[in-house]
């Protein structure tokens, strides 16, 4: 038998368990309730004690940029194909399975995440976790969604301290689901991940084995509007170039106003800021040569160093609109990041339950739509130029493979990033 971990970007992250035996099997299902029904009736208790520390969320904040960077590094996709993913979502689903993974499982999880610090406690990370979801939670001039849920079969006999961390750090929902019943415990976990991404997400699961334990659910959706909106009188056909010898035809949006531009001159690529309200803003970056070569040296820091070196002016942009929905299996990029344990049958979830469980795969959906109005989604010291404040009118236009990043102003998270090599790809 085996379990597998599901995720999803506008987003839901989803981790199916499943049992290594059958000798549990028949449970009495009445101390299933019961825990659960403890495990409500503490949920007012436990948000009593949340903490937002300030002290941590650096830690968070360096360490999720990296993990972005190194999961964008390992996805591989064809030069015609798009990449585009949420980090956030997936560090999240992983952060709140390490909870209850114990020994070499834990250790991994954590050092994979890009928090291997001996002098942080894990309790702290998860504490930074809990600060980062409330503060996006709160942005109310932007529709932004974040949260878990925690499906567990009926029969399943979870530890508490397990349950309480889930719904004390990550604000996790938790509903038993009968997975002997396949199509209604699918449906069930479809149709939940449908309401909370907005119906861009109508499909997480395909279909649920029936000795499932447990589905770990970690979903982030965004729709935001622009400060300053493209004019739909000014869209056209326009060709966008997948490669030299590939044109595609696209929905260009044209716009010409004062806009926030970085010119990095080590990239040798120029970074569109599009602000929402809210402190959210999406961050195009034009390499001037070909994509792979500014692949090659884009590191972690380049994203806040390139929010600083931004200098408002007067720009031409022409942007394409976009509709694209993107799936990975992940099991084989996070065992390469290291954490391969928690695949394995000898994983240790102890923390979770008695029951021997592990990961058997780990897939991401994203969804990116951008328009006139806005945009919805259901990463060495670099010598930054920067542009003069007496630049002339400037043309940027985004006609051929660029990186995408949706990021929160306040840290510098990344909430999504990727990159777009053929706009007409669904």
């Amino acid at each position: 038998m085996s379990r597998s971990l599901f995720q999803i970007c506008v987003l839901a992250t989803v981790l199916t368990v499943v049992h290594t035996c059958y000798e549990e099997m028949h449970r009495q299902m009445a101390s299933s309730f019961h825990l659960l029904h403890q495990f409500h009736s503490r949920q007012q208790q436990q948000q009593q004690h949340q903490h937002r520390p300030s002290s941590n969320g650096q830690l968070l904040y360096e360490g999720n940029r990296d993990f972005a960077f190194r999961l964008y590094k390992h996805m591989e996709t064809p030069r015609s194909k798009n990449l585009f993913f949420s980090p956030l979502s997936i560090s999240t689903a992983l952060a709140a399975l390490s909870l209850g993974a114990e020994g070499e499982t834990n250790q991994q999880i954590f050092t994979g995440l890009g928090f291997s610090n001996p002098n942080i406690a894990k309790e702290q990370v998860h504490q930074a976790f809990q600060s980062l979801l409330e503060d996006l939670r709160s942005k109310t001039a932007v529709e932004l969604k974040t949260g878990t849920a925690l499906f567990l079969k009926e029969t399943l006999k979870p530890h508490l301290e397990f349950l309480e961390n889930l719904k004390r750090f990550y604000n996790s929902d938790g509903l038993t689901t009968d997975f002997s019943k396949t199509a209604e415990a699918t449906e069930m976990i479809n149709n939940y991940v449908k309401e909370k991404t907005n119906g861009k997400i109508n499909k997480m699961l395909e279909s649920v084995n029936p000795d499932t334990l447990m589905v770990l659910l970690s979903y982030i959706y965004f729709k935001g509007k622009w400060e300053i909106p493209f004019d739909p009188r000014y869209t056209m056909q326009d060709i966008f170039w997948v490669d030299t010898y590939t044109p595609v035809f696209v929905q260009m949006m044209f716009n010409k106003d004062h806009f926030s531009v970085c010119h990095d001159y080590t990239l040798s690529t120029s970074v569109l800021q599009l602000r929402f309200t809210n402190s959210i803003s999406m961050m195009l970056a034009l390499p001037q040569n070909n994509l792979q070569e500014m692949e090659a040296k884009i590191s972690p820091n380049d994203v806040s160093k390139w929010q600083q070196c931004m200098r408002k002016s007067e720009y031409s942009i022409y942007v394409p609109k976009l509709s694209i929905k993107t799936s990975y299996a992940l099991k084989d990029v996070l065992s390469t990041l290291g954490m391969s344990k928690m695949f394995r049958p000898d994983a240790d979830f102890r923390g979770i339950s008695e029951d021997q469980i592990f990961v058997s795969e780990v897939v991401h959906q994203a969804t990116l739509d951008v328009d006139e109005t806005g945009a919805t989604a259901a990463a060495a010291t670099a010598v930054i130029g920067l542009g003069s404040a007496y630049q002339p009118s400037t043309v940027l236009k985004f006609d051929r493979p660029f990186m995408v990043f949706i990021v929160s102003d306040d840290n510098n998270s990344i909430l999504f990033m990727g990159k777009i090599q053929n706009p007409a790809e669904k």
